[in-house]
């Protein structure tokens, strides 16, 4: 059997992927050549050579990321906080911004004995699972209202779990229900939060589109529909000294620090940028 070059074919890939207007065409073909081969992406250049049959099932996934399915549902996973999480149709795939927010909200709680850790709108788990994975002591409950992306929540969870990880607590539940978590009222160091946030209306790649589910993307007319419930559920779940941390749209890096300062409970309100610099995620601490 003639084996063939791996190098060309991810090329060819490149090529493809960017005649069909997906974004990171380099790293989605090279991403792909790995996950058909099974391998890290950083071995790549260790395998200079492949047997027909990769280069056929490279050009096979390479042809449906080409009409746009997520690269993400193609490999079946989704990268955040250190961890491959499972993801697919029906649930929220975690970005890679998010990881800023992940990181600023642990550094509030490094140290901390026992820290209680809330994300509100989970969907996959990510930002919970993410932060058992760090703080192994700390009791972490994530809230989703989609049974769909409770589904992935859990799955996730269980997986998370199996691996030694500490168990975190998933609830079924609206984070704009006036008595979400109320059990956990003063008692949390830190609320973090990834809602749906891009104002009705505003054009976003096939990717998000077609195949993120709506609710988890759009977030009203401003954007800020379930946003304006978070800043509520934050200021009464957070003890005295406990942070928040809450993604929004780059167009509302104004006004979501002005909800947080509007609450009298809450205090050093800072909007935070992304590594594009765009405004991405503000935060704040209770008083």
């Amino acid at each position: 059997m003639t084996r063939h070059p791996l190098r060309p074919a991810i090329m060819e890939a490149e090529r493809l992927l960017a005649s069909a207007g997906v974004d990171s065409p380099r790293v989605d073909a090279e991403l792909l050549a790995a996950h058909v081969l099974g391998v890290e992406r950083s071995r790549l250049p260790l395998i200079p050579m492949v047997d027909p049959a990769v280069v056929d099932a490279l050009h096979k996934v390479v042809r449906q990321r080409m009409t746009r399915v997520p690269l993400q549902h193609i490999t079946g996973w989704a990268h955040l906080g250190g961890l491959d999480l499972e993801v697919g149709p029906g649930v929220f795939i975690p970005r890679p911004e998010t990881e800023l927010m992940l990181e600023w909200g642990l550094c509030t709680v490094d140290g901390a004995d026992a820290p209680v850790v809330v994300d509100l709108c989970t969907g996959s788990g990510a930002l919970a699972l993410a932060a058992a994975h760090r703080l192994p002591h700390a009791s972490v409950h994530a809230v989703e209202r989609d049974p769909g992306a409770l589904a992935w929540a859990r799955r996730n969870a269980e997986a998370r779990a199996a691996a030694g990880d500490t168990p975190i607590t998933l609830h079924a539940g609206d984070v704009t229900a006036a008595d979400v978590l109320s059990d956990l009222d003063g008692r949390v160091d830190l609320v973090l939060c990834n809602p749906p946030y891009v104002p009705d209306g505003t054009e976003v790649p096939p990717e998000v589109a077609e195949h993120d589910p709506r609710h988890a993307v759009f977030g009203g007319e401003d954007g800020l529909d379930v946003i304006r419930h978070v800043v509520g559920v934050a200021a009464r779940l957070l003890k005295p000294g406990g942070h928040v941390a809450i993604e929004h749209d780059d167009t509302q890096g104004a006004i979501v620090p002005a909800l947080l300062g509007a609450r009298k409970v809450l205090t050093d309100v800072e909007d935070h940028p992304d590594l594009a610099w765009r405004s991405r995620f503000s935060t704040a601490r209770r008083v």
